[in-house]
Order: C-alpha cells, then structure tokens, then sequence
C-alpha cells in the first residue's frame, strides 16, 4: 500500500536533503537543527495548528483562549463556553531506544547505519524538545550502554547528544533485555521510539514489544537499514565479515541470493504483523531516504494515532 503525504503536509521536494550531504556535517547537534529547520520551512502550509493536535477533552472557557478553539456545537446545546483540549497542551514524554552495537556499523554506500540512526534520534529529540516535550534517551548494544531519563530543561539535548555520539561497540545485540529493563526504568506511560536494524529473531523481541504496549507505552520502530542489506545487488563472488563476531564467510550471490531474499523478505514480514498486531508504528528505511521524510511519517502516524508500516523509499 503506497503511503502518500497529504496535501496539507506534504514536504516540498527542493527542501529534502541528501543523507550523504547531510552526513558531511561534522556537528551531531547542526544535522538535528538543519532537518527540523528545512522541515519547518518545506512543509505546505497547513490547516492545522501544532503537530500534536489531537483532542483530548473539553475545558471550561478562560479569559484569553483561543476563540478557534471553542466549541460552537456544545455551546449551541448547552449554551455554555467550552474549549477543547489538545494532546499538544500536555507534555509528552518520550524514550528513544537507540541499537550502538557494531551490525550498526554497515556503510556499503558511505553512510553508517549508525550514523543515520544516531541523526535520526538527534533530529527526534531536538524536534521535540522544541515542542516543549521531555525526551530520554537509553543506547545498547550486548546490554544497556547508557539511560538517561526524559527531561526537558536547558543542557539536557546537549547531553543526549553526546552519548549519541559514541561510536558503536559490543560484540553483540540484546534488544529484548534493555527493552524489559524500560519498562522497568520508565512506569510512567509514554512514548518509546526504537531506533535499530532489529536484525534480531521476531519470536525474542515481540514479547518484549507486548509487554511494552501493555503498560501503556506508544511504541514506534524505526528500522534503519544499509542499501545491500535490502537489494543484496552483489554479482561477484564476496568475503563477507560479521562485524559483531568478526567471522569471515565466502559467498557467491548468484548461488546465495534467492535463499537470502526468502528469509530477509519473511523476516521482514514477521516483523510488520508483529506491529500490526500489537497496535505499533512500524518504519523500515535505508539510509539514502531523507530524514525530513522520516519525521513527516512519524508526525503523521502520531495525528493519525493508528498502526503504521512503512517501509523504505516512500513505499508500504
């Protein structure tokens, strides 16, 4: 099913920016602003006011509310003066869970899925923040690296920003652990990006994903991903390294392809009914998509509130 922005938020195309160009930007902090900032200006103007603008429940009117806000139909019925509140004039709370092992590594065209997933995070939080929003951040690889919980206070990006900056490490990924340890760290209900290849058997982490919707959380997936991990475009015969374990194996594509496709494809696939079922917000990239692109899905899945799969490239 394509997934198309709607007119009234659609991205103007000139305002995109190339990943690799982005990535040329040494200053982790400077590739957030510049995707917020050419988001802001890319986006069509819209009829709607603030991203988070979903209804939550009706207010009595004060002096100096917006008249837009004001609810004839009620007033009409009840000839009382009632406003309505939106999910905008409460302070979310998010986590992001961001995978720092080294499969994260991979960059067949340049640009590390680390890096894109660590811009990607940066750009979430800074985008929030600016909405006033709390943002924490847990990063893992084997275990958990680092937790910081969700404020929102002047130095606290700065310092989200720096543990993103780490360069991946551990010999190993254990998403399911430091997602039990979440739910554990945060009781309050939330918001919780994941951020991470999830190249990680379905069957371990979809009971940690349950759990996590159980308590409350809106789960989002962000599923970042290297170009050849998705085409496997090889034609000649390839030494191939696990970064994680650093085994060495050889392989001929042509022989190798079609079993590849067939479990990439039906791990995939897994994974999206896996979200659907549980309610969960679920985006596949590669790393050439444009982050603007990226944080237009998640704006709009947030409005929308429903599951969500999309994958690379515009498509889902």
């Amino acid at each position: 099913m394509a997934s198309h922005p709607s007119s009234s938020t659609a991205v103007a195309p000139g305002s995109l920016i190339d990943p690799r160009a982005l990535m040329a930007l040494d200053s982790l902090e400077l590739r957030a602003r510049t995707v917020v900032r050419g988001f802001a200006t890319g986006l069509h103007r819209s009829p709607r006011h603030g991203f988070s603008v979903e209804f939550t429940e009706y207010r009595q009117y004060t002096a100096g509310d917006d008249l837009r806000h004001l609810d004839w139909r009620v007033f009409g019925r009840t000839d009382r003066d009632y406003v309505r509140r939106y999910e905008d004039e409460t302070n979310l709370r998010c986590h992001l869970v961001v995978d720092q092992s080294r499969s994260m590594e991979l960059a067949t065209q340049g640009l590390s899925k680390a890096a894109y997933a660590a811009t990607l995070a940066a750009t979430l939080a800074f985008f929030l923040q600016r909405q006033g929003d709390a943002v924490g951040l847990m990063t893992l690889d084997a275990a958990v690296r680092e937790f910081i919980p969700a404020r929102c206070r002047p130095g606290h990006l700065r310092q989200l920003l720096q543990s993103l900056e780490r360069a991946p490490s551990g010999q190993a990924t254990d998403l399911g652990a430091a997602l039990d340890r979440l739910v554990e760290l945060v009781p309050r209900k939330g918001l919780v990006a994941v951020i991470s290849d999830f190249l990680v058997p379905v069957a371990d982490l979809f009971p940690r994903l349950r759990r996590l919707a159980a308590c409350g959380h809106e789960v989002v997936l962000f599923q970042v991903l290297d170009p050849a991990e998705l085409d496997f475009a090889y034609t000649e015969p390839t030494r191939f390294q696990d970064l994680e374990s650093g085994q060495l194996l050889e392989v001929d594509p042509a022989s190798a392809r079609s079993g590849y496709r067939a479990r990439f494809e039906a791990h995939q696939r897994s994974l999206r009914e896996s979200c659907l079922d549980l309610g969960i917000a679920f985006h596949a990239i590669d790393t050439r998509q444009p982050l603007e692109r990226v944080l237009l899905a998640f704006l709009e899945r947030r409005e929308g509130r429903g599951a969500v799969v999309t994958s690379g490239g515009g498509r889902s």
